[in-house]
């Protein structure tokens, strides 16, 4: 990737639309936009002699062709978000004009951006850091308005502020001891090292309350895998749907209905949960419902809640016997069905995992239910404070190595372990620390994070 080079890419979701916008940034992005626009409007102008944040109405054309009537949006470097000049075409949204704008855009100078060019552009210019980009993304793919105002918190800068704090204290114990290092012979005062060591043990107790925001930060980005498993015809099928909201899944009295896993995403008291509805789980001679129910096991192995759905208007079977005890040393809730009917179900008293009773045919229990989802992924109230600070996978990972490197200089320092040794230790908090917000990074990392974006971001 070279920043001199000018990109553009289509900015909107791939579809027919009303609308579709292509972005272009660059040295040369004005005047890439110059050779496709044709000013039409009575105080429209050229893009390379428009005031900078200025809308132009026009029209894009090739070779004296129109390929469609456009607004164009002029913003000049410094002012952008990629810090570069950038020219944005808003024309219409079908599959074909939107295509074929790009065309002319790219016959005239600009090269195709790279998935997540732009945000990356952001951050190479420091109008970002590399936390901040990555909320970007979880922007894009909040699926709540929880998982929102988390991706909008760390946006704002949040989480960045508290890491750069962190490393701050951090290159202050380290700026000590390597001024110490110049002075061999000489041990460090008793009330200096008390005062690093105190530094130190606040930077750790402050990775462990980071550390704990890593579960949660993980459900609202990707969600919880909750599977919905019992024998067939018990209701896990209209539990789904009650629960999504709408007809997803097939109901039917026919036992073994359900053929495959079917997965949608539902939003769980603000938590994004995805539900995995299962094949009945039995033994059959049908090849296409075995390998359902062997799609169902592998689903298993990969949920982290299990909604076991029982028939409350029949006594426990053997089959029902069975996946309770399979299931007792998951986390799990059983879900009681058909209380609108007279009760005939009793749980052996060993059974494990709250219950709750519900009536798919009925709606009752349902809320019921939820809270109980929620109680069972999330611990505690979920309020706006929560979502300050929430690190993801990768900020776990830094976090850990730079609290391991910390533990091991507040251990060097206790024991008079040499200072150099110490100071090594202290280099790698810091560099792993940095790696969160960008300020230590390899092109490898960039790479790996910013492939996940998709191309007009």
């Amino acid at each position: 990737m070279f920043l001199d080079d000018t990109i553009a890419a289509i900015a909107t979701a791939a579809g027919e639309a009303g609308l579709a916008l292509i972005r272009i940034s660059g040295p040369q992005a004005l005047t890439v936009a110059d050779r496709c626009f044709a000013p039409a409007g009575r105080h429209s102008a050229k893009p390379t002699a428009a005031p900078t944040h200025t809308i132009h109405y026009g029209k894009i054309v090739q070779a004296d062709h129109v390929i469609d009537e456009v607004l164009l949006s002029v913003m000049r470097a410094p002012r952008t978000f990629t810090r570069e000049d950038v020219a944005e075409i808003t024309c219409h949204g079908g599959l074909l004009t939107t295509k074929l704008v790009l065309d002319v855009v790219l016959a005239n100078g600009a090269r195709l951006a790279e998935p997540g060019e732009f945000t990356r552009r952001a951050f190479l210019n420091g109008r970002i850091d590399l936390a901040q980009a990555e909320a970007v993304s979880d922007l894009i793919h909040s699926r709540t308005e929880l998982s929102l105002a988390a991706a909008n918190e760390q946006l704002a800068g949040k989480l960045s502020q508290r890491i750069n704090q962190l490393r701050d204290q951090l290159l202050s114990v380290l700026a000590h001891v390597e001024a110490q290092l110049d002075f061999p012979e000489e041990d460090i005062a008793p009330h200096t090292l008390e005062q690093l060591l105190a530094h130190l043990e606040n930077a750790v107790r402050f990775m462990d309350q980071l550390l704990r925001t890593a579960r949660e930060g993980q459900i609202l980005r990707r969600g919880v895998r909750a599977a919905i498993v019992g024998r067939p015809n018990v209701g896990k099928s209209s539990l789904l749907n009650h629960l999504l909201g709408h007809e997803r899944a097939i109901v039917s009295p026919i036992a073994g209905t359900t053929r495959d896993t079917i997965e949608e995403t539902a939003n769980i008291r603000g938590l994004p949960v995805v539900f995995i509805d299962t094949a009945g789980l039995r033994e059959s001679e049908d090849s296409i419902e075995r390998e359902g129910v062997r799609r169902s096991h592998a689903a298993l192995e990969r949920a982290e809640l299990i909604l076991h759905v029982l028939d409350g208007a029949e006594p426990l079977s053997e089959a029902d016997r069975k996946y309770l005890s399979e299931f007792a040393n998951r986390k799990r809730i059983i879900v009681r069905n058909k209380t609108d009917l007279p009760p005939r179900l009793e749980l052996p008293p060993d059974t494990n995992g709250s219950l709750v009773t519900v009536s798919c045919a009925t709606a009752e229990g349902l809320e019921e239910l939820k809270d109980a989802i929620k109680d069972a992924v999330w611990s505690g109230a979920i309020v706006a404070e929560s979502f300050e600070v929430m690190i993801n996978s990768r900020h776990q990972d830094a976090l850990r190595r730079t609290h391991e490197a910390t533990s091991r200089t507040i251990e060097a320092l206790r024991t008079n372990i040499p200072l150099d040794l110490a100071a090594l230790d202290l280099r790698v908090a810091v560099n792993a620390v940095g790696e969160i917000v960008g300020q230590t990074t390899t092109e490898d990392l960039l790479d790996s994070i910013f492939k996940q974006f998709c191309l007009g971001k």
